[in-house]
């Protein structure tokens, strides 16, 4: 019999839960009183599951609140990396760098009351307002983009125009998707809880 575990506490055929709440914390850090997952910790810890005899799945859990593009995308690429059978779970809200965590699994689930938040690439504080500045942040946009698009069913077009909605956000460009809409939208595969994601993580590590 499989048994969920946290880190630390792990014996032959657990399934590890790893929870992203918050902020993605990059190299800046961020403020005491924002909830944050610090991707410095996060990045070996993926590595020690796929790693490790005792694990046998990856079971991710995601209420993001937006952060490091950078770190967020390094996250998903090492879990879009891992041998060992992963999904996810999105829960409350999965905003920016949520969309290509949640898909970085082998199977993605959204809660029934869940939502994603579709946006473009934003930086704030000072800006440099050169050519430069601009390329960058669209060749950021599509490393998402790309990102996106292979690991889900969404097309580029589709992702493109959620993105670029001005009639859904007040002062903002995106779009907001409940649980049935992320997954008609091609973006996430299932709409499930966690008793759903389990049933799949037992199914996949028993093969």
């Amino acid at each position: 019999m499989e048994e969920i575990r946290e880190l630390g506490q792990i014996q032959k055929g657990s399934i590890h839960c790893l929870s992203m709440i918050g902020q993605i914390e990059g190299h800046q850090i961020l403020p005491d009183d924002v909830k944050t997952t610090k991707y410095e910790h996060i990045l070996p810890s993926i590595a020690a599951i796929e790693e490790s005899p005792e694990i046998s799945a990856l079971l991710i859990l995601l209420n993001t609140a937006g952060g490091d593009v950078e770190a967020g995308l390094a996250i998903a690429e090492m879990i879009a990396g891992m041998r060992k059978p992963t999904a996810s779970l999105v829960l409350g809200g999965g905003h920016s760098i949520g969309v290509p965590l949640a898909v970085s699994a082998d199977r993605s689930f959204i809660a029934p009351s869940a939502s994603m938040t579709v946006h473009p690439v934003r930086i704030t504080g000072v800006v440099i307002g050169a050519a430069q500045t601009w390329d960058y942040l669209a060749r950021m946009q599509a490393r998402i983009t790309a990102f996106v698009t292979a690991h889900s069913g969404i097309s580029e077009a589709r992702y493109t125009s959620l993105m670029s909605d001005t009639t859904q956000l007040a002062n903002d460009v995106g779009s907001i998707l409940t649980g049935q809409e992320a997954v008609a939208a091609g973006l996430i595969d299932s709409v499930g809880t966690l008793s759903d994601v389990l049933a799949y993580l037992h199914a996949r590590a028993g093969e």
